[in-house]
């Protein structure tokens, strides 16, 4: 599709790749009730990366739910992993699926949602939800 006169730009996009993101690893601990479903729930308000079109930070807040398996996540290590992203260069669409995945590989939970809710920029607010449901679970 090509775009309509005078909305061509020559836009300057340069995400972090994400062999370069230098995050904070995801620590676990054994579960020991495996076997019982439970939901465990945490809210982070300062959530902060890098806009790559701008170089401006983008702030939101961010929702994580999972039903544990044999792991879950120790809370130190998923705030600094979180931190972590704030040097980070990322579209919000790409942010969620990047945290969604390292809590999948960390913690091999049965099911996860993240919602990563964006502070209004340009008056647009973006809401990016994305989720995991183990095979079976």
């Amino acid at each position: 599709m090509t775009p309509a006169p005078g909305n061509q730009q020559s836009l300057d996009i340069r995400p972090t790749p994400r062999a370069e993101m230098n995050l904070y690893p995801l620590d676990t601990f054994p579960y020991e009730y495996a076997g019982r479903e439970i939901t465990v729930s945490f809210e982070m308000p300062e959530f902060t990366a890098i806009c790559p079109f701008s170089d401006f930070p983008d702030f939101a807040v961010l929702r994580l739910s999972y039903v544990p398996g044999e792991r879950c996540v120790e809370l130190k290590s998923l705030k600094l992993y979180i931190n972590s992203f704030r040097d980070v260069k990322i579209f919000h669409e790409h942010v969620v699926n990047v945290i969604l995945e390292d809590f999948v590989a960390a913690c091999a939970p049965l099911r996860v949602e993240l919602e990563g809710d964006f502070h209004v920029r340009g008056n647009i607010k973006t809401v990016v939800r994305a989720s995991y449901k183990k095979d079976g679970a």
